[in-house]
């Protein structure tokens, strides 16, 4: 399945600095849940390897696991990194999105 998901430099540098600092771990892996003030949530954890199921997203030494049930809703997306007045997060700009939440955690198709 082609990911068509796209990491954004400033991501990639957050998740190899994330991922070297953590011992047995190799990547960042987002998934799609249900639950949100919108809908769906997303859930950031740090994974060993990759699942059978697995799509990897990869730019420089940063890799991004996203099972094949999560894809179909984040299909075109970018994971971004941003660090501004309001804190560091990752954000996920998804284009299947009609709506999301203020916390930009949760979204709804």
């Amino acid at each position: 399945m082609d990911a068509n998901v796209t990491l954004s430099d400033a991501a990639a540098k957050r998740i190899a600095e994330i991922v070297s600092a953590e011992t047995g771990k190799q990547a960042l892996r987002v998934s799609v849940e249900g639950g949100g003030c919108s809908g769906f949530s997303y859930k950031f954890d740090l994974a060993e390897a990759p699942q059978d199921d697995d799509v990897v997203v990869a730019n420089g030494d940063a890799k991004v696991l996203i099972d094949s049930l999560s894809l179909v809703y984040m299909a075109g997306s970018e994971i971004d990194f941003v660090d501004n007045l309001l804190g560091q997060s990752f954000q996920i700009k998804n284009p299947n999105a009609v709506a999301s939440c203020g916390c930009g955690t949760s979204f709804s198709v």
